[in-house]
């Protein structure tokens, strides 16, 4: 769950996100982001916040909710690379209710790539697999 300093939660900062912030769009999802420049805030930036759009399109109450939740599990790991003062507004579609969260991830760090809010390195909670060359022998336990 994401701490509630991360969160939007009045619908009015919902509103200032959807309006004047940037929008990047993906199959599965759509991210609208509002950064906050330092210098012209009165107050010093706060940390990255995010919220969530998961309308009625996308399924029935089940369907929102777990969608809901893999998004927000996603969001989390990759709030802490964002520039500080940033606001997120991540707006599900229909599609994402038959996605995995690969998928939606994939979706996720493209549109914030896309944003130019991402590196084009991995985020800090993807770890890739390592991989074993398709010609090693495979491996049947120990080697002794």
């Amino acid at each position: 769950m994401l701490p509630a300093a991360a969160r939007l939660r009045r619908s009015e900062d919902f509103r200032v996100v959807l309006r004047r912030g940037s929008r990047a769009g993906r199959r599965r999802l759509v991210v609208h982001a509002l950064t906050t420049d330092p210098s012209e805030a009165a107050d010093p930036p706060s940390a990255a916040r995010a919220g969530f759009v998961v309308s009625k399109a996308v399924g029935n109450s089940v369907v929102r909710h777990r969608v809901s939740r893999r998004l927000r599990h996603l969001v989390s790991a990759r709030l802490g690379t964002l520039p500080a003062g940033t606001a997120l507004v991540v707006r599900a579609l229909p599609p994402s209710s038959t996605a995995s969260s690969a998928e939606l991830g994939s979706d996720l760090d493209a549109a914030l790539r896309r944003l130019g809010l991402l590196s084009s390195r991995r985020p800090a909670g993807d770890v890739p697999r390592p991989t074993r060359p398709a010609d090693a022998a495979p491996d049947h336990g120990s080697a002794v």
